[in-house]
């Protein structure tokens, strides 16, 4: 069955999705004052800046150098002590943003697909504007942005010091890897709230920004002679080691940190948990819960170098250390344009495998045991991940098999499994026997790309961890890509919210995981363990059931084999 009754709803709902850094601010009003409390990092003396009914915020913490200058496209620094002032945290940070065009027609196109059309062509959208002019950034867009919050029931750090700690959620938002921020997914009010019903003991709250497009994930053998891949994933590595050195300070655990994250969040965490192949200790967390993670497969050394020669030719430079003598505005100028000339459904950047942190694909290192094995995980996937980032113009077996070949620069090199993806994997068969029972071309192109990019890597991390995992599948109608974010972050009187129930428990179980290890709480539908049944929890609009996981099939252990590049 199809939605024309959510139209309008998916219509309002893509543009927070599209648009993430328009209007971003920081948890409640800035009222920093005297009377407020300060924790000394040792580095420098944090005034919390805020004070209401969910506790202290102690907003925009800096836990790393300015990534500027010749700290440019290198791993993160540790920050300087400046003990001089007292930091209050009044002024937001968010790293520069980037999108890629091809969103807008995504944004026109789906709502029109849901309601039952299937046919498009380029004619219909208007492309020639998705380019032209670089868009406005926010305000609080800095190059020195390395910076996080940390939000705690006044409860909790009360107690800092005087007994056990509390537990603590540690936020990795999404954004394509080229946007987003650390306050832009919403206030952590509301889960704050599920944390301490039931008389539980409450959670702390932290969510940090990591560098994005061309500022956090260049890489390539020319870059990593003089620069570091991945810096991304680094600048959450430190922050991540920066909670379990200072979060005692605000009352918290650091034998009990969670980190949660959804998309490129989601994607990133699964690179913490594989971070080099699993040979330098365990990672700087116990739990994880990743929600809809997803990448773009980036092997190839030829395909990095490719990325970093066309960022270098449009500054006009020869190499990276020419550019980092640029003004950012160049910098980032170069930035927009690139990622903004994406080919549908990437975003040129993301985590690529560098031999080192990232020495193979997350798939790859779990099938082969490269990973800790310490953690506890719960994981979840939307019903429809692919169509967000499938295009419209796909609408017949040759533009599928296009797609296919651009899937990685590589797998043109392989007939064969070309031929196996198309007529064994997703073939051109539309009676709704196959993937999410497609019916027509775009839909099999979005089963394709659900399954490649996201709903997959799940199923690798529940047999990883020998099914003793917690799993859900987010079906609220349409369940599109981050339609969950709004239930993840609900707070009240949210219209993007068509379940308060699913919200909540969402929320419940979340939390619960983060204070137990198990997400079962009184008040919500019993949640198993995945287990050898591949039992997932249906979060759906008619309610919450049992089903088994739909990517438990044969296509996901092809992919995790990584037989295309």
């Amino acid at each position: 069955m199809l939605f024309p009754t959510y139209t309008a709803a998916v219509a309002a709902l893509f543009l927070p999705l599209l648009t993430p850094v328009l209007a971003q601010g920081t948890y409640g009003s800035q009222n920093a004052s005297s009377n407020l409390p300060i924790v000394d990092l040792g580095y420098e003396l944090q005034q919390a800046t805020v004070h209401d009914s969910t506790g202290y915020f102690f907003n925009n913490i800096r836990y790393a150098a300015p990534p500027t200058g010749e700290n440019r496209f290198r791993a993160p620094q540790s920050p300087a002590v400046n003990r001089s002032v007292v930091q209050t945290g009044t002024q937001n940070r968010i790293c520069p943003q980037a999108e890629p065009a091809w969103l807008t027609i995504a944004a026109s196109y789906i709502p029109l697909y849901l309601e039952g059309q299937t046919v498009f062509n380029e004619s219909e959208f208007n492309t020639s504007s998705a380019t032209s002019g670089l868009p406005a950034q926010d305000p609080a867009t800095n190059e020195d942005c390395l910076f996080l919050d940390v939000v705690v029931p006044e409860a909790i750090f009360d107690n800092a010091g005087k007994g056990y700690g509390a537990p603590v959620l540690v936020w990795i938002y999404g954004g394509g890897y080229t946007a987003g921020s650390k306050n832009g997914s919403g206030s952590p009010v509301g889960l704050l709230a599920r944390s301490e019903s039931n008389n539980a003991e409450g959670v702390i709250y932290v969510a940090m920004n990591y560098r994005l497009g061309a500022f956090g994930w260049l890489s390539g053998p020319s870059l990593q002679a003089d620069g570091t891949a991945n810096a991304g994933l680094l600048d959450q590595r430190l922050a991540l080691e920066w909670v379990q050195q200072n979060i005692a300070k605000f009352g918290g655990d650091p034998n009990r940190v969670t980190v949660f994250g959804e998309s490129a969040g989601g994607g990133s965490i699964m690179h913490q948990i594989t971070a080099y192949g699993g040979l330098k200790g365990p990672a700087p967390f116990q739990q994880a819960v990743t929600q809809s993670p997803g990448w773009q497969p980036i092997v190839s050394n030829q395909q990095q170098e490719s990325t970093l020669n066309e960022f270098l030719y449009i500054l006009n430079v020869s190499t990276i250390e020419q550019a980092r003598q640029l003004p950012y505005s160049a910098l980032q100028t170069a930035n927009i344009l690139q990622v903004g000339y994406s080919a549908y459904g990437s975003f040129t950047f993301g985590p690529a495998v560098d031999g080192d942190f990232a020495p193979g694909l997350p798939g790859e290192l779990l099938l082969h045991g490269q990973y800790d094995k310490s953690l506890r995980l719960m994981v979840g996937h939307n019903a429809d991940e692919g169509l967000l980032f499938t295009s419209p113009f796909i609408q017949n077996n040759s533009a599928f098999t296009t797609m296919v070949e651009e899937f990685t620069p590589t797998i043109g090199a392989w007939p064969s499994v070309i031929e196996y993806i198309t007529e064994v994997l997703y073939p051109p068969n539309f009676d709704g026997s196959q993937a999410q029972g497609y019916t027509n071309q775009i839909a099999r192109a979005a089963a394709l790309v659900s399954e490649a990019i996201f709903t997959c890597n799940t199923f690798y991390l529940d047999k990883a961890y020998g099914n003793n995992t917690f799993a859900y599948l987010f079906s609220v109608p349409p369940a599109l890509h981050g339609f969950d974010i709004a239930y993840t972050y609900y707070s009240g009187n949210n219209a993007s919210v068509q379940s308060t129930s699913v919200a909540i428990a969402l929320q419940e179980y979340i939390t619960h995981f983060a204070e137990t290890g198990s997400p079962n709480e009184a008040g919500v539908p019993y949640f198993n363990m995945y287990g050898a049944n591949a039992t997932v929890q249906d979060l759906n609009i008619t309610g919450i059931s049992e089903m088994m996981d739909p990517t438990a099939n044969q296509r996901c252990n092809w992919w995790q084999k990584a037989l295309y590049v």
